[in-house]
């Protein structure tokens, strides 16, 4: 599924039209370059899946966990993990393997650990077409 936006409004929409679709145990992986409106589509996952604390990037703190929702989320970021080691001191297959939902930045970084249902989000942007243009593609992870 591809889908084009043209203000983050339309990005969160889409992000909360994820979240509500969302079934438990469901992990995503999302790959964008920086700036391109991973929290903002995050923000709008969190709100599908009814959860209204604030959603910030958990660069430094690597997993940000929240449970009020209809369904848990996970959000990792993973951009500073030097190697799948630091991931498994974590515990990450207690996420993965949860009735919550997980949603992983820069997910790309640690392919070799990610179930094979995982499914990947791709943010892009265009300059050429406008500021805020993005092209948002899903997809199951690794296919091209």
């Amino acid at each position: 599924m591809t889908r084009e936006t043209n203000s983050w409004e339309e990005t969160f929409a889409l992000g909360k039209e994820l979240g509500e679709q969302a079934m438990p145990g469901e992990v995503y992986t999302l790959v964008g370059d920086l700036g391109v409106g991973k929290t903002v589509f995050t923000q709008g996952l969190a709100a599908g899946l009814g959860i209204s604390e604030p959603i910030v990037s958990p660069t430094f703190t690597i997993v940000q966990v929240y449970e009020e929702g209809r369904l848990p989320l996970y959000h990792f970021d993973v951009y500073r993990i030097g190697d799948v080691e630091e991931m498994e001191e974590i515990g990450y297959e207690d996420y993965f393997c949860s009735q919550g939902v997980t949603l992983i930045e820069w997910g790309n970084l640690i392919p070799e650990i990610l179930p094979e249902s995982c499914r990947e989000i791709r943010i892009e942007k265009d300059l050429e077409k406008g500021f805020d243009y993005r092209r948002i593609e899903i997809q199951r992870a690794g296919q091209e």
